[in-house]
């Protein structure tokens, strides 16, 4: 899976899975630009991709919620660093909430966080992807794209939107440029912590007795580590990835019902 040569620019890299995506891309020889918004975490990555084999590695500071403010920024890196090769379209997800009790600036929100956003970034890279006859680009998304996950009413409902929009831009994309989404399953990461609180909160259930019900409906028996997921969506990054375009795989431990 050698990337050397290759220029990634990994969206929500400061933690959890975007974090993890960084590092394995580096260690494949990508050099890369971890964006995110908060500086100080974004600057203590940057030792750990250079040890890992990155070539280069910069931060780029950046809020998803100011679209203008990040289109430049990425428009000035491309004139600055070069064609953005890999493309990882990764944000914070929608707060929790029965779907009913969502508010319309909370649906507007999210898909410009992540429809929006994503749209907008591939129409930035994808020249520089064109020029240079290679292009990935995996979208973060959420087994939700195929099973609804009861209390996340506007994340289910952003994140389908996603997986149809990817859908659509696969039959658009050039030969040689692939687009895909990856969808993490209960994972130990921040996200996951928050939204256990926030369930907790509500059902005056422990945070040990959901995450024990999590558990239980997983055929692993674990909580996945960001890794796991990182390593499927560097190989979808990948030279051997060349021929996967358009799918959602699920990266789960075998909890989803569907096929």
């Amino acid at each position: 899976m050698n990337l050397q040569g290759k220029h990634a620019l990994v969206c929500g890299a400061s933690q959890g899975i975007g974090r993890a995506t960084a590092l394995a891309l580096a260690a494949e020889g990508a050099s890369i630009t971890a964006l995110a918004r908060t500086r100080p975490a974004l600057e203590s990555l940057l030792p750990g991709l250079l040890a890992k084999g990155a070539p280069a590695a910069r931060a780029l500071v950046a809020d998803a919620d100011d679209r203008p403010a990040l289109f430049a920024k990425i428009e000035l890196l491309i004139a600055e660093a070069g064609p953005v090769h890999i493309l990882i379209n990764n944000t914070g997800g929608p707060k929790a909430g029965p779907i009913l009790e969502a508010t319309e600036e909370e649906f507007l929100a999210a898909f410009s966080r992540h429809v929006l956003v994503s749209h907008g970034l591939v129409t930035r890279v994808l020249p520089g992807m064109r020029d240079t006859g290679y292009g990935r680009i995996v979208n973060v998304v959420s087994t939700s794209v195929k099973e609804p996950i009861a209390g996340l009413g506007v994340s289910n409902t952003t994140r389908g939107a996603m997986a149809s929009w990817a859908k659509t831009v696969s039959k658009e994309l050039p030969p040689g440029i692939t687009i895909n989404n990856v969808l993490p399953g209960y994972t130990a990461t921040e996200r996951l912590t928050a939204l256990k609180d926030s369930m907790s909160q509500r059902s005056g259930k422990s945070g040990e007795e959901i995450e024990a019900e999590w558990l239980r409906s997983i055929p692993e028996g674990r909580l996945a580590d960001p890794s796991e997921t990182a390593a499927a969506i560097a190989f979808l990054a990948s030279p051997d990835g060349a021929y996967i375009r358009g799918v959602s795989l699920a990266v789960d431990g075998g909890r989803l019902q569907s096929i």
